[in-house]
């Protein structure tokens, strides 16, 4: 390949995308990638592009009338690479798009090798580039030096918070006289969750256990670093009183235990992450407890008293720019402007917003060599919504990382009634984002 007209940095989910988006359009490519060089994050266990290191799930792909599930639709509409390979590798999951993790990744690679207009890169990049069209998409795990040179262009201090990882269990060592398969409500084909009831006895001992169990201790410079609501550890929800668990991930409605036939005071749902269906991961039960501390708790819950951990739980250090200030609607940084940022990065939390703006980082990167306009997507459209709140509309002081949400779009010009509004926003939002695809060309 001749040399490359955009430089990636980062083959997380965003960069991959970006790199997907460019190459289509004819534009050279160069993906550096720093696992696989024999460096390594805190959180990522192999060197595969677009790893996915917490969850594997994209969350609900109903969009009619969830955000996310609409913004899905939207990255189809695009011809996302990412939302391409979520839907060749899904497992079942209810109402929501899960993955095989392994297999995700494989076929992400896979494609990005078989473009030619793509140079996978295993290098670390320790300074951001003076010149060229570049695209940073390293994640909340971006390397100290290059994280202090994006100090050093910004002027601003970096921004972060705690990101916690939930275990991953066998299936074969789950009790199954004592589990049950079924969805909340029954959604899906009714079976894509094991459920694990308790009792309010087991309930409120194993909400005294979260309070009294070890956790691992932070570093000086890490004391002060929020967590983000959205993917709170177990035990920190727990210290915030003792029904907090019961209407989170510990909710029990929608669930009917078979062997009683009543519902249970709390359940512990796990969900299904490899196509096999041999691992099951714990479903909001992200930890920061140590890893002994994890194994003798989590085998109290009732199903899971034998249960043998594929991964146990664990907490990283995030980092993200605050992006309302330092850059444009086309993502570009304003003192900077051949640089542009997607992903994590940003600010936005998400596999799926992640991909999104690295989605449009990679179109408007297209646009402007191949001297094109494109605008951003209108804030009524779920993508739009996503790009206009880490471009200027969310406040910069208080800006932390933020999944897309109905929250983001602006309301509907005419009064509906609460049960249709989340459909009238989308089918609105499918209106606008045709109208802007077309008068784009896309």
């Amino acid at each position: 390949m001749s040399e490359h007209q955009v430089h990636i940095i980062g083959g997380g989910l965003a960069g991959c995308e970006a790199a997907s988006q460019l190459a289509e359009r004819g534009i050279r490519v160069k993906l550096s990638e720093m696992r696989g060089s024999g460096e390594m994050t805190p959180a990522h266990q192999t060197d595969g592009l677009a790893e996915l290191v917490c969850s594997n799930s994209f969350r609900s792909d109903d969009a009619e009338n969830n955000a996310v599930g609409l913004l899905h639709q939207e990255m189809r509409d695009l011809d996302s690479l990412i939302m391409a390979a979520a839907d060749e590798a899904k497992v079942p999951a209810g109402s929501a798009l899960a993955v095989d993790r392994d297999i995700f990744s494989e076929i992400v690679e896979k494609k990005l090798k078989q473009n030619d207009n793509i140079e996978i890169s295993r290098d670390r990049v320790d300074h951001l580039p003076e010149s060229g069209h570049t695209i940073v998409a390293t994640g909340p795990l971006t390397a100290s030096s290059l994280a202090e040179s994006i100090i050093a262009v910004t002027g601003q201090d970096r921004l972060a918070f705690f990101d916690a990882i939930a275990p991953i269990i066998h299936h074969h060592s789950i009790d199954l006289d004592t589990a049950w398969y079924q969805s909340r409500w029954d959604k899906g084909d009714g079976k894509d969750y094991i459920n694990c009831p308790m009792d309010e006895e087991q309930y409120k001992a194993f909400h005294q256990g979260l309070l009294d169990s070890e956790t691992g201790e932070f570093k000086e410079w890490e004391k002060d670093t929020p967590y983000f609501e959205g993917c709170m550890p177990i035990e920190v929800m727990a210290s915030r009183g003792l029904d907090t668990l019961r209407f989170g991930p510990m909710k029990p409605v929608g669930l009917t235990n078979p062997a009683t036939g009543k519902r249970a005071h709390a359940v512990v749902q796990l969900r299904q992450d490899n196509k096999q269906g041999t691992l099951w991961n714990m479903v909001g039960f992200q930890t920061k407890m140590k890893y002994g501390a994890q194994t003798e708790l989590l085998r109290n819950i009732p199903g899971l008293q034998n249960a043998e951990f594929a991964r146990l739980g664990g907490m990283h250090r995030n980092t993200f720019i605050r992006s309302p200030v330092l850059l444009d609607r086309q993502l570009r940084l304003k003192s900077a402007p051949h640089i542009r940022f997607a992903g994590q990065i940003t600010g936005c939390e998400g596999y799926v917003e992640s991909s999104a703006v690295g989605l449009f980082a990679g179109i408007v990167a297209a646009a402007e060599i191949l001297g094109e306009d494109i605008s951003t997507p209108p804030v009524t459209t779920s993508l739009g919504a996503l790009l206009h709140h880490i471009t200027g509309d969310a406040e910069a002081d208080s800006y932390q990382p933020m999944n897309v949400n109905f929250g983001l779009f602006p309301p509907l010009a005419e009064k509906v009634h609460k049960k249709a509004r989340k459909q009238a926003m989308t089918t609105r939002a499918r209106e606008k984002m045709l109208e802007w695809r077309q008068a784009s060309g896309l």
